[in-house]
């Protein structure tokens, strides 16, 4: 059980990685609002950064989306976050393939409710992991314990989870060299406006989003967003290749404005990722 305690708490912040977009995604120095090669359209550039605002201020959203990286994982996520001063929100996660399946079957589930709060985000476990984790479900995984223990991919972490908005994926087309209008689409009954473009690291002016792509193994990334007439973003999708394989997630968002409330789970049922990790000892094999 040792190093499959520790295997999972890395599977699990993965998962919180394809939830919320790469890193790249969900950082808001992601775009100095023009593109990167000043190639786009001063129209389309200007109703980009309409829905970048519009969509950050509305607060909160029902959020669906489908992720897949390599053969380590396939994944949907349900749920509502409401973002502003920190991430909050419940999402339930639901491992549909890949070797993150399973291992989760191993643990006795193929799904995981994670909670956000302000401080931390909390996953729900298995109940044969609850077996040999003195009785308890949930792991917290502190922000701040992230950043000690994860060194400069920790932060990015951090960082990322801390600012988790849909704007982001705005932020990040906006820094596309390619950035370009494709047309009038319905998503889901939804009149929108199609925006596409391609990042690469090359050319991102942000030092730190550089090196966040560096880290995960991706030159490129293709970004489509769906803005409505409202300026609000509908769907995204992104897609890349990264050191784990290639990356295709795709994002609906729906009902903004929608009130979210989370609770934090009952301390006596939660183990901190921290002293789960010093109780587990080193990993050894895998």
């Amino acid at each position: 059980m040792r190093s499959t305690t520790v295997r999972r708490a890395a599977l699990t912040t993965a998962v919180v990685l394809a939830l919320t977009g790469t890193a790249a995604c969900t950082n808001s120095s992601a775009s100095s609002g023009r593109s990167a090669k000043g190639t786009a359209h001063a129209g389309v550039v200007a109703a980009l950064r309409t829905a970048e605002t519009s969509t950050d201020r509305a607060g909160s959203a029902r959020v669906r989306s489908t992720t897949t990286l390599g053969s380590e994982l396939s994944m949907t996520a349900d749920g509502a976050l409401c973002w502003g001063e920190g991430t909050t929100g419940t999402v339930t996660i639901t491992y549909t393939s890949g070797t993150t399946a399973d291992l989760m079957r191993r643990l006795g589930t193929t799904s995981m409710e994670a909670r956000y709060l302000p401080d931390a985000y909390y996953a729900r476990m298995g109940e044969k992991f609850a077996e040999q984790a003195g009785g308890r479900h949930w792991i917290r995984y502190g922000y701040d314990d992230l950043a000690d223990l994860g060194g400069s991919s920790g932060a990015d972490l951090e960082n990322q989870m801390r600012t988790t908005t849909p704007n982001q994926s705005v932020k990040l087309l906006l820094a596309s060299g390619d950035l370009r209008r494709v047309g009038e689409e319905k998503v889901r009954g939804v009149d929108t406006t199609h925006y596409t473009g391609t990042v690469k690291a090359s050319d991102l002016a942000s030092g730190e989003l550089r090196r966040q792509l560096s880290q995960a193994g991706v030159v490129s990334e293709s970004v489509d967003i769906w803005v409505s007439g409202h300026d609000l973003l509908v769907k995204k999708v992104e897609r890349g290749s990264t050191s784990s394989g290639a990356y295709t997630q795709t994002a609906y968002f729906s009902d903004y404005g929608v009130r979210v409330s989370t609770a934090r789970p009952p301390a006596n049922d939660t183990q901190d990722l921290r002293q789960l990790l010093k109780k587990q000892g080193p990993a050894s094999g895998a």
